[in-house]
């Protein structure tokens, strides 16, 4: 038994001694920073990395912690469902007397279950939004230099479960977070550090991480199958697509139009080739692939390919082809939708994020009765149009069964028609 002790004390000693070691060689503390309007700016070219709007535009949020705790939530409501083990709690986060809690799908009245579920979803979410907190309520902001370069340290000084906590966000030189460093009450080792690079685009826009190694002995925090979606917007998009016949719209094969009585075009959409005739140009564009197009000047071919006449002609298709159908591409890739109010009326702001010549724009579209869109507010990421109005009129209904405008009319007056449009197979 001596010997079995004297063992025992021998590992324990080692032990102890190791994490002596251990945090001696690891321990930083906590660096003092500069606050006021330059460490502001600098959250603020943080936020602007990130797309804040979209984050606060979000309907709901889904992601687990760990495979261990599970959660939905809805921000616009303010409720999350926490589940883990036989528990699943409705938790309102602005009231929690409006919580609800059950053990096995039967309701029951537990405080220690609520509160364990807010401590989890206060600990969880952080893993997963804390970027787009820097400027909740509690929040100090200080700039610290790390390695030469600006870095951001947050201070949490009241609010969540652990008040006091601080974080340090070191960023790229698009001022995107990539690690960040914690000096945190459950974890007594100053600065240890954590990955925030596993970037998710979801479809709401966002961008949440999928999973963080800390530097803590490598430990590895699985964020599991990360979703933001906005439900009520994709509800409202579905209505435009069916009351302008989009389901006619995919089966089309072929669109004609013009632009001004200045451009024209006849575009192939199952082969994705369109005819682009201007001045005395006409362009075969294959605008998934450029190189396979070909340019005519006065009827005659070119012999060598005009690569900026080419780009020209994809410029103008890209301008051009918005103004026919636009209302049909709600659900491209890298368009983000979202709710909004404008003047009572619901309506739906349509944020490209890829594509085209100009990722960045977005447009407030304002329906009618029917949700055929009338008009919309154009909010351009150059800063020339901030809400500047266009209509969306005469529509018609094609030979193909697809309904498409033929005039638009601007704030100024000045009006855009799309000529003799047709759409046909």
């Amino acid at each position: 038994m001596k010997k079995f002790l004297k063992i025992t004390g021998a590992i324990l000693v080692l032990i102890i001694g190791f994490l002596v070691v251990y945090y001696l060689m690891n321990n930083e503390t906590l660096p003092e920073g500069k606050k006021g309007k330059e460490a502001d700016a600098l959250a603020i070219k943080m936020f602007n990395a990130i797309n804040h709007e979209a984050f606060e535009n979000a309907e709901v949020l889904e992601w687990s912690f760990r495979n261990a705790h599970f959660y939905k939530w809805n921000k616009q409501k303010n409720t999350v469902i926490v589940s883990w083990d036989e528990n699943k709690v409705i938790l309102n986060t602005k009231d929690k007397t409006k919580s609800e809690v059950f053990v096995n799908d039967k309701k029951v009245e537990n405080k220690e279950i609520l509160q364990k579920a807010t401590d989890y979803f206060n600990n969880d979410s952080f893993w997963l939004v804390a970027p787009y907190k820097i400027f909740d309520t509690g929040t100090e902001r200080s700039i610290v230099k790390h390695e030469g370069k600006d870095a951001l340290l947050i201070t949490y000084t009241s609010g969540g479960s652990t008040p006091g906590d601080s974080y340090l966000w070191i960023l790229d030189d698009n001022y995107f977070p990539t690690v960040f460093k914690m000096w945190t009450s459950i974890i007594p080792i100053g600065g240890v550090s954590g990955s925030w690079s596993n970037w998710k685009t979801t479809e709401a826009g966002i961008k949440l991480p999928t999973k963080h190694t800390l530097s803590l002995f490598g430990m590895e925090i699985d964020m599991g199958d990360v979703k933001a979606y906005n439900k009520e917007a994709n509800a409202l998009a579905h209505k435009i697509l069916k009351a302008i016949k989009h389901e006619n719209y995919k089966n089309t094969r072929y669109l004609e139009w013009s632009f001004a009585g200045k451009r024209n075009f006849k575009w192939d959409k199952q082969e994705h080739i369109v005819d682009v005739s201007w001045d005395k140009f006409r362009v075969h564009l294959y605008p998934a692939d450029k190189e396979k197009s070909t340019v005519f000047f006065e009827g005659l071919k070119q012999e060598d390919t005009d690569e900026k006449i080419v780009k020209q002609a994809w410029d103008i298709f890209n301008n051009d082809s918005f103004w026919l159908v636009a209302p049909h591409k709600l659900f491209d890739d890298g368009v983000v939708r979202t709710i909004e109010n404008i003047e009572n009326e619901t309506a739906l702001r349509v944020t490209y994020t890829t594509g085209g010549t100009t990722p960045g724009d977005s447009y407030v579209w304002l329906l009618d009765e029917n949700y055929v869109p009338k008009s919309y507010k154009m909010y351009l990421k150059n800063g020339r149009m901030n809400g500047t109005p266009a209509t969306w009129e005469d529509w018609i209904s094609t030979e193909s069964g697809t309904l498409l405008p033929t005039n638009h009319t601007f704030e100024s007056g000045g009006k855009l028609s799309m000529g003799e449009v047709k759409g046909y197979n």
